[in-house]
């Protein structure tokens, strides 16, 4: 991986919070279903982000980011649900939760420029 990569970095590092979200949740909670969705969705944003890495087309960086981008949105989702169900208090909420909007962020920056780059 490219250590100048920021979004591959920032995905990966998500993705190792989420697997440490779904053992917690797993374990102390004893909340099964939840926790396999937000695993799901939290660690595809990365695996997503680190397939647009060798796309074979502008398109198909294009999607591989759409794709990362809808599953950072459902795994805000997710995390909104674990929180209106009291499974994370406030403060744990708070810090995952940023983090997932900060990646989607870029991603949305990303794709822009990259659209915006095609029609030059």
């Amino acid at each position: 991986m490219k250590k100048d990569n920021q979004i591959l970095m920032d995905s990966k590092a998500f993705a190792i919070r989420i697997i440490k979200l779904y053992a917690y949740l797993k374990d102390e909670k004893h909340v099964v279903m939840l926790s396999k969705q937000v695993l799901r969705s939290g660690t595809s944003i990365g695996a997503n982000v680190r397939e647009s890495v060798n796309a074979q087309s502008r398109l198909d960086f294009i999607n591989k980011l759409n794709i990362a981008l809808k599953e950072a949105n459902e795994t805000e989702y997710w995390l909104e649900l674990l929180h209106e169900s009291d499974f994370l208090d406030d403060n744990q909420f708070d810090s995952i939760y940023n983090d997932c909007g900060k990646i989607a962020a870029t991603l949305t920056k990303i794709i822009k420029t990259t659209k915006s780059g095609m029609l030059e």
